[in-house]
């Protein structure tokens, strides 16, 4: 599959942060929805969350990965804590195809890290990062909830609990002449995705058979949208398969999941089965379950590709 010249769409947010609308918020829900059905991504621009701080982030979070490894294995759970994936710093096991190390961070307000002393400032970066991208989803999960023509709060009451979201901060290494991939071709099986990254570039999302870069642009954010949209909407809304491809530097970035708890049933809704006399295409299941299986796919990678669980584990045929 070859490269594609085509850019994200890119949507302007700046009327949900203004009282004088004069029809801007309906224009950008339109936007929204475009994008999640020939897409799954698109570049947020006007979206609230402070360049300098984004900015910020990358620069500390670059200063972290060029720690000595024992400083940055500082970055663990704290004592005690229990939390729905392992906190702290990792690299990619040896015999994952993926190339990075990252640090998971999880809610501040848990408590679920201990962070190491340098560089200065990163961890108030990162729990001001992690705020307002828990801001930033809590907007776009009401977006959504519009875009899919749910009743009012629905999504809201549906998924309430914000325990099991979190962020990670990636250091992908260079690419060399034998390798060159940094995360291999997957979908997100959360709701919603946030990514920052610094100019080195190499996201790609397929669109239509062709690999679509997600080029580094200041201040904007790339948002996607996971399994969980998808399955909900009953493929209405796309959860789009992206990769990362390594560059001859250094590429930071900062993943940020608005999740859904793990205890949840996931299922195709009314709206988009029955209400439309449409047979559902995927049969239901509790969120941890999938979680596992996904999780599985790293830890323990099949011998066949064919074999590594997708959202179409669930899928009926």
């Amino acid at each position: 599959m070859a490269a594609s010249s085509g850019a994200l769409p890119v949507v302007d947010l700046a009327p949900f942060f203004t009282e004088d609308d004069s029809g801007g918020a309906a224009r950008a829900t339109a936007a929204v929805r475009e994008a999640c059905l020939t897409h799954g991504f698109f570049r947020a621009v006007n979206h609230g969350v402070p360049a300098e701080l984004m900015s910020r982030a990358l620069q500390l979070s670059a200063a972290f990965f060029a720690l000595p490894d024992d400083e940055k294995a500082r970055a663990r759970p704290a004592e005690g804590a229990v939390a729905p994936l392992p906190a702290g710093y990792a690299r990619q096991p040896a015999h994952s195809a993926d190339k990075n190390e990252y640090v998971l961070v999880f809610d501040p307000k848990l408590g679920f890290n201990v962070y190491p002393s340098e560089p200065a400032g990163f961890r108030e970066a990162v729990e001001e990062c992690y705020t307002k991208f828990t801001e930033l989803g809590l907007l776009l999960q009401e977006v959504l909830n519009e875009c899919m023509g749910l009743p009012p709060g629905f999504l809201r009451d549906y998924n309430g609990d914000r325990s099991f979201d979190f962020m990670v901060a990636l250091r992908y290494f260079p690419a060399t002449e034998e390798e060159n991939n940094g995360l291999s071709a997957h979908e997100d099986g959360n709701c919603i995705t946030f990514v920052i990254q610094d100019g080195v570039g190499g996201l790609e999302v397929l669109k239509d058979g062709d690999w679509v870069p997600a080029e580094p642009v200041d201040g904007s954010i790339i948002v996607n949208i996971g399994d969980v949209i998808q399955v909900l909407s009953n493929n209405r809304l796309k959860s789009a398969t992206h990769r990362v491809v390594r560059k001859p530097a250094h590429r930071h970035s900062l993943a940020f999941f608005f999740n859904i708890h793990g205890d949840k049933w996931i299922e195709p809704l009314p709206e988009f089965t029955t209400k439309v006399g449409e047979a559902p295409r995927y049969r239901g299941f509790v969120f941890n379950e999938y979680q596992q299986l996904r999780m599985r796919n790293k830890t323990h990678p099949p011998s066949r590709p064919e074999d590594v669980v997708h959202i179409t584990h669930y899928a009926i045929t």
